[in-house]
């Protein structure tokens, strides 16, 4: 489920959950507990990846919609203490976009410092509004802070999946390369970056993400009942139901 592979000083945290990475609460807590690991046992840097073609595709519908409520407030409160821990990492993190990163795939990769993804036909995007769900600021910040308050709106309103080329132009990715490249160069990048002064760079770290920190240093203080509230809408309820229904036709 959950890889942890040493580069010396920089640790990379594989998703590895077959077909398509999908977050249920067992990867989301196996994720934690490896960034929180990796910290504690002297990581200098991080690396989140996926597995070819896929980065994570995303809550996994069909588990959720089949848990009681207690099940779906312990799953979105451990989905925001995940990307609270990546958001407020003390060492530097990117993210290898290795394929497909919708919805809770692209938030993940949001919390990073930096992001590379595979040029071809993949998709990234916070579509939360096609499967009936509002995206809460807190999420939207972390995309405002990368393309820009305009762009985010346009992209969050639609809920607008956008490809490799699309994403790197208006700032979504920070870079593209081969499929066979992106974790490569996500440890350059991270190395890059670790062979800085470390006080300069760390300090100067802190403030540029300290809009993002902020807001995710509290968990108890995100909108997590709110969401749940909003998973229950009856309109989100039948358009996730209707989502479940496409994937089991194709399956």
């Amino acid at each position: 489920m959950i890889q942890v592979i040493r580069h010396d000083t920089v640790v990379e945290i594989r998703l590895g959950r077959p077909p398509v990475n999908a977050l249920d609460l067992a990867m989301l807590q196996s994720l934690h507990a490896a960034l929180d690991q990796s910290i504690r046992s002297g990581a200098r840097g991080l690396v989140l990846s996926g597995v070819p073609g896929m980065f994570s595709a995303g809550v996994d519908v069909p588990a959720l919609l089949q848990a009681d409520r207690a099940g779906v407030l312990a799953f979105w409160r451990e989905f925001f203490a995940t990307a609270a821990a990546l958001a407020c990492s003390p060492v530097p993190v990117a993210a290898a976009i290795t394929g497909h990163s919708p919805a809770g795939g692209a938030v993940l990769a949001l919390m990073c410092d930096y992001r590379v993804m595979a040029q071809g036909p993949y998709k990234i995007g916070l579509n939360e509004v096609q499967v009936g769900l509002a995206v809460p600021d807190c999420i939207q910040l972390a995309l405002r802070r990368v393309v820009g308050a305009y762009r985010a709106e346009r992209l969050l309103v639609a809920g607008t999946m956008i490809d490799a080329q699309q994403a790197l132009a208006c700032g979504f990715v920070d870079e593209t390369t081969g499929i066979d490249q992106v974790t490569t160069r996500a440890l350059h990048w991270i190395q890059e970056v670790l062979d800085l002064p470390q006080h300069a760079m760390l300090a100067t770290r802190r403030v540029a993400r300290a809009d993002l920190v902020s807001t995710y240093t509290d968990v108890d203080a995100l909108p997590v009942a709110d969401f749940v509230e909003g998973f229950y809408h009856p309109q989100t309820q039948a358009t996730l139901q209707a989502l479940v229904a496409r994937l089991k036709s194709k399956g």
